[in-house]
């Protein structure tokens, strides 16, 4: 595996309809703080505008927030929805955040999930795909090019754009486009030699097409002449653990039928369609298929070591989508559990520190008696000082 693995959080986020937003929200800033100081590498924030349970509009605004709360982990669009938005607006937006986080900001770009969102703006499905392509060809001409870009269709008209300000990161922030099982992500990924965001990776169709999806890559990056990375794909999971697998299940209990009841009946995304009928049924579906892992730390390292045999040769992070089947003290917990046992698996940390156990295991019996040898020598030598001392102190006849 890789030197490093990074791991981190996709945050739609998903909250039951109808509790407090603003206590909702205050939660997700919370859990992203409580990540940066468990050591995360990072976040990914969506953007949503319908269905009732995704309720971050803007995931730039909030991360603006979450920057000042944070001081290591790096803070992501996961994603902008392109089709929405004017691109050079969406370019600026980001080069301001890319300033004032000091680098610490990761530009994510999507066609947009939901049709109840593209529906409210007079944008079909069909549509949303090519606004994208499109989109992103002016804003990386707009980022890595100091010439004015002009450029016309039926949504944008863009007249010698340019950037207010250059980027903060140098030479850029990374960009990634988002994939779930069609080849439609990794194509703009090689071509433009961005970064890839696998978020239906543990999906059925997904977890398939993984490996193509980076021949994709790789093979429109050499049409193009980009260079591409795979330290700089990600993979989107579900994992919630406990110290207990009886725990674990009765974490899940917490909001795990919400969950699945919106993917169900709500939200028009055909590519998460998740089956069960209660709590039990949809355990058994998430943990038998491979939809992600429900239990202890070590269902977890099998996951995400499923995932890179999968992948053909490897990805630069896992990301846990953060699902709200269990409630806020027990999410903590799950993350809390995963930095502490999962973690250093991925990342190198462990090794040194169960070698030097186990060879200090080893040698304790010849250095042990060594010790005690020389703890009796000392005693030895100190009793014969004691000794001559007494002698010297004795009056002379």
């Amino acid at each position: 595996m890789q030197d490093r693995m990074r791991f981190g959080i996709f945050l739609a986020p998903f909250h039951k309809p109808g509790i407090n937003p603003t206590l909702a929200l205050q939660n997700d800033l919370e859990l992203i703080q409580h990540l940066d100081r468990l050591g995360y590498d990072e976040a990914w924030v969506g953007e949503h505008h319908s269905a009732g349970s995704e309720i971050i509009a803007s995931p730039e605004i909030f991360l603006g927030v979450a920057a000042e709360r944070t001081r290591h982990i790096k803070l992501g669009t996961g994603v902008v929805s392109l089709s929405y938005h004017n691109p050079l607006w969406v370019a600026e937006r980001i080069v301001l955040l890319d300033h004032l986080t000091r680098g610490r900001i990761m530009l994510g770009v999507g066609p947009g999930a939901l049709p109840t969102d593209a529906r409210m703006i007079g944008i079909e499905p069909s549509q949303t795909r090519q606004l994208l392509e499109e989109s992103l060809g002016v804003i990386m001409q707009l980022l890595t090019s100091e010439e004015p870009v002009t450029f016309k269709n039926d949504r944008w008209d863009l007249r010698e754009a340019r950037l207010h300000l250059r980027p903060y990161s140098n030479p850029l922030f990374d960009v990634v486009t988002a994939a779930v099982a069609s080849p439609a992500g990794p194509r703009l990924a090689g071509r433009h030699g961005t970064g890839l965001l696998s978020i239906g990776a543990t999906t059925a169709a997904g977890f398939d097409a993984l490996a193509l999806h980076w021949d994709v890559i790789e093979a429109e990056a050499k049409q193009h002449g980009k260079t591409v990375d795979r330290s700089r794909w990600r993979l989107v999971g579900m994992v919630h653990i406990a110290d207990t697998m009886d725990q674990a299940y009765r974490d899940v209990e917490y909001g795990m039928e919400q969950w699945f009841h919106y993917f169900q009946a709500v939200a028009a995304f055909p590519q998460m369609a998740v089956p069960g009928n209660n709590v039990k049924e949809m355990i058994e579906f998430v943990n038998e298929s491979g939809f992600g892992a429900i239990g202890t730390p070590d269902m977890a390292i099998k996951q995400i070591e499923r995932l890179h045999a999968q992948s053909n040769g490897g990805f630069g992070a896992y990301l846990m989508l953060a699902h709200n089947w269990a409630d806020p003290q027990a999410t903590h917990k799950s993350y809390e559990l995963i930095a502490r046992h999962v973690m250093p698996h991925f990342q190198g940390h462990f090794l040194p520190t169960m070698d030097s156990a186990a060879r200090a295991e080893k040698l304790r019996p010849e250095l042990a008696a060594k010790h005690s040898k020389a703890v009796e020598d000392m005693q030895a030598r100190y009793a014969a000082e004691i000794a001559g001392r007494g002698k010297q102190a004795e009056p002379a006849e």
